[in-house]
């Protein structure tokens, strides 16, 4: 049965498509904060607990769009996007989608494209938390797309968390997911690493975390790349306080020491080379921020 679409509003019906543990968690918060909700998904016993609770599970894809304004999808990539939503046809006609699967920013452009032919006004995103974190006020949810296309949905998108608008270019949410995502890999990493050079010689994770992470990091590293932050749009990297050179001696005796102490020395070997080239591009007399001039460089490999 085909439904008209109803004003997106605070208690709007919402439809979820794709019901992985992030999609469950999508349509649990929805329905917390009293919207209507509609799921669908390949496989229908994975709706078994939210239909207890009061979704309904459309018996197609096309009278899952019908159901409400909105859709969001949230499958492995967006090669399953075409295919969830391929016999949507004309359902979706005055209707929006927010696509919430993980890609790469030419994706992203594509599924604009391929949702403008079809007349659905087309949100990309990120969800940028866990599942069981889904519905709290501060979780953040990035988009990217037509301004006009947020703003109508934005009181529904709030159910989830904090909705953040990054800009016209849909592009932009898998962008910063990847780069968010990055950095996320990049610490885990190199706290790990850590962890495990002071763990040869048998000092416990729990008392090197306390240093690391609730003193050092935020004290040191935290704090320096919000102030110095200004200065990578400037270029700017005065090494009054310390040089690319002596921070590439620091990364030496780093390397040394995990040789030393029988621990991988992969990650500092990596880092020393980076500064190396900063060096050789002609920074050895900038502080060490000046890498951010390698890593703008593609490798060209």
């Amino acid at each position: 049965m085909t439904q008209q679409p109803s004003t997106p509003g605070q208690n709007s019906p919402v439809t979820v498509v794709g019901l992985g543990p992030m999609g469950l968690a999508l349509a649990a918060a929805l329905m917390e904060k009293g919207h209507p909700t509609t799921v669908w998904n390949r496989t229908p016993e994975k709706a078994r607990d939210l239909v207890a609770r009061g979704a309904r599970l459309a018996p197609s894809v096309a009278d899952a769009v019908a159901a409400s304004p909105l859709t969001l999808v949230c499958l492995k990539d967006y090669e399953a996007l075409y295919e969830a939503l391929g016999p949507v046809g004309g359902a979706f006609t005055g209707r929006a989608l927010v696509n919430l699967n993980s890609g790469t920013p030419k994706e992203a452009h594509a599924a604009a494209s391929w949702a403008a032919e079809r007349g659905v006004a087309y949100l990309d995103g990120a969800i940028m938390v866990p599942p069981p974190l889904v519905g709290d006020p501060e979780a953040v949810f990035l988009h990217s797309g037509p301004r006009e296309v947020f703003d109508a949905h934005s009181a529904t998108l709030a159910s989830l968390g904090d909705p953040r608008y990054l800009g016209a270019d849909p592009g932009l949410a898998v962008l910063h997911n990847a780069a968010l995502l990055g950095l996320m890999y990049a610490t885990m990493n190199g706290f790990l690493h850590a962890t495990a050079l002071v763990g040869s010689a048998g000092v416990p994770a729990a008392e090197f975390t306390d240093l690391a992470v609730n003193r050092f990091l935020p004290t040191v590293v935290d704090a320096t790349l919000v102030e110095q932050a200004p200065n990578l749009d400037a270029g700017h990297y005065p090494g009054d306080l310390g040089t690319m050179e002596m921070n590439l001696n620091a990364l030496e005796h780093i390397a040394l020491t995990c040789e030393e102490q029988g621990v991988h020395a992969g990650p500092p070997r990596l880092m020393r080379d980076i500064a190396a080239q900063a060096v050789a591009d002609g920074h050895g007399g900038s502080n060490y921020l000046a890498v951010f001039e390698v890593f703008r460089k593609a490798t060209g490999r």
